[in-house]
């Protein structure tokens, strides 16, 4: 009989090491030794299948964050940079397959999110349940096709099968909004319900907190989608606004996935920004903060610098970053001197916030004219405050007003011959409704980034859409693309296939690439929502 009351706590269900390939289906187990009845028992099963659904958002495997998350869309977000000793990194476009193909070829990933959906399809048909599942899909599979453009999507799981047809990327997005939809609609229905919030891996149980999610991410991908098809994001963008429920707001209503679901092994991007960290040193191994982060914030004089960053080990400087895509410093000689990513284990993994929320809002009210039940400057000033609060730091109304204060030149201590004398931007804190509109969009997407640290591949999606914020450029030293084909400027567009899809679902493959992505499957083909008008063009 299915459940529809989840009465027990929660158990983390992992992945078993089963390559991306055909068939999916024997991917669900349990690793804790006890027999199907005992996971059935008050609805432990739920639970877990719930749990491994929410674990590949942002992995809580190691390793699979590591790539997706630190060495992927860190750097490229203008948040991390690796230090030296990798050959070849994301960084400096020249990386190998086991770097780019994670997202699409992890088993920690695709296998587990689709066996797990099926999985919980056998145990419930309690559509709260189910709904709650398919906005998790979506905040999962949108970093993938983010990733890569066209990817397997609507057929997956049809007999069982993961080597699929692709859909385009427009497609893809179509599909996601519908999802959205469909679980919107029961999530309102269902709102004055819960289930058990044991079972609940990031909220309390509460239909209308994943409801106020599942608009919010509504927003996000319309917004995603604006320069691609204006008049559809509008459509979707105030519907998620104007909906009963709503978008986040407050603080109370950020979506993250919580310590009790990754285990002992704590945050999964503590653990590896440390890998190969020195002895007595405390600002991380393999990864570091980025100078661009630091630099916009230290030019801002922004007070969330030290709940952010580990303070470098330099003398006499607080905070400094490694520029990206450049020649990286030893770690051992100089590396490791460098601020470093201030993570906690017990720090839940972010998946969206209400800030966030609030720039979005702005930036379609001030570029777009899409009405948002507000004026943009209340939105921009909202999501600063929101943000400072998030952060505990006080000071908002101070940094709101500041209209003073701009970009000057990069100093690296580490390396002169990376620092950079021309300032990357003008412009100011402070609202400026005199400004036009690329001058405002700049402004709002520079708060948010600043926002949403840690969200790595939401700021690269932002940067490749809209061009802000403006990072540092690759030196010709930095830019290894041996095919010499990524824009120091632009940088990266997208990532490669994995080469293992060329042998599991080559047909397919070469379709999309021919059909989809005009025959060109490189860093620098643009994404079918990466079509802003002038930008690089």
């Amino acid at each position: 009989m299915k459940r529809y009351i989840l009465k027990a706590g929660i158990l983390m269900l992992s992945a078993l090491p089963m390559a991306c390939t055909g068939n999916y289906l024997n991917i669900n187990t349990n690793p804790y030794q006890v027999s199907k009845d005992d996971m059935a028992t008050d609805g432990y099963d739920i639970g877990a299948t719930l749990a491994a659904i929410s674990s590949t958002v942002v992995s809580t495997d190691i390793n699979t964050c590591q790539f997706t998350d630190c060495l992927l869309g860190g750097p490229m977000g203008g948040y991390y940079s690796t230090t030296g000793g990798f050959e070849k990194t994301i960084d400096n476009f020249n990386a190998t397959d086991d770097w780019t193909r994670v997202f699409l070829a992890s088993d920690r990933i695709i296998p587990t999110l689709f066996s797990n959906l099926r999985e919980l399809e056998n145990l419930t048909d309690d559509p709260m349940t189910l709904a709650i599942a398919k906005v998790v899909k979506v905040a999962a599979m949108s970093r993938v096709t983010d990733t890569y453009g066209p990817i397997p999507y609507s057929k997956i799981g049809v007999g069982g099968q993961i080597a699929v047809e692709y859909d385009s990327q427009e497609m893809v997005y179509d599909r996601m909004f519908e999802e959205l939809d469909e679980a919107i609609s029961t999530l309102t229905e269902n709102q004055l319900n819960r289930i058990s919030p044991k079972a609940d891996p990031v909220y309390d149980g509460t239909a209308v907190k994943w409801c106020k999610l599942a608009n919010s991410l509504k927003l996000r991908l319309a917004m995603r989608i604006v320069y691609a098809d204006q008049a559809k994001a509008q459509k979707y963008a105030e519907e998620a606004v104007s909906h009963e429920i709503g978008v986040f707001t407050s603080n109370a209503d950020n979506a993250a996935l919580q310590a009790k679901a990754f285990g002992d092994k704590g945050n999964p991007i503590y653990t590896a920004v440390k890998y190969n960290q020195p002895s007595g040193v405390n600002t991380g191994g393999d990864t570091h903060v980025a100078a661009d982060i630091v630099h916009y914030m230290n030019c801002y004089e922004d007070p969330r610098r030290a709940k952010y960053f580990v303070p470098s080990m330099f003398d006499n400087v607080d905070y400094v970053g490694i520029r990206v895509t450049v020649v990286k410093p030893s770690l051992m000689s100089v590396g490791y001197k460098y601020s470093g990513v201030n993570v906690s284990p017990a720090d839940p993994v972010q998946w969206m916030n209400a800030a966030e929320v609030a720039f979005l809002k702005a930036e379609a009210s001030a570029v777009f004219g899409f009405n948002m039940g507000g004026s943009a400057e209340e939105f921009y000033n909202e999501g600063i405050r929101l943000s400072f609060s998030q952060w505990g730091i006080s000071g908002a109304d101070s940094y709101l007003a500041n209209d003073e204060l701009k970009l000057g030149a990069y100093q690296d201590p580490g390396n002169s011959s990376n620092s950079y004398s021309t300032p990357l931007t003008d412009v100011t804190i402070k609202w400026d409704e005199a400004a036009d509109v690329e001058k405002k969009q700049e402004r709002i997407i520079i708060q948010k980034w600043i926002a949403n640290f840690n969200l790595g591949n939401e700021a690269w999606a932002d940067h490749r859409r809209t061009g802000y914020p403006v990072f540092f450029p690759a030196d010709g030293e930095g830019n290894k693309c041996d095919k010499g084909e990524v824009d120091p400027v632009l940088g990266a567009r997208r990532m490669p296939y994995p080469i293992s899809e060329r042998s599991n679902n080559g047909l397919n493959l070469d379709f999309a690439i021919s059909n989809y992505l005009k025959g060109k499957d490189q860093y620098a083909t643009r994404l079918w929502w990466d079509c802003k008008p002038g930008l690089g063009k």
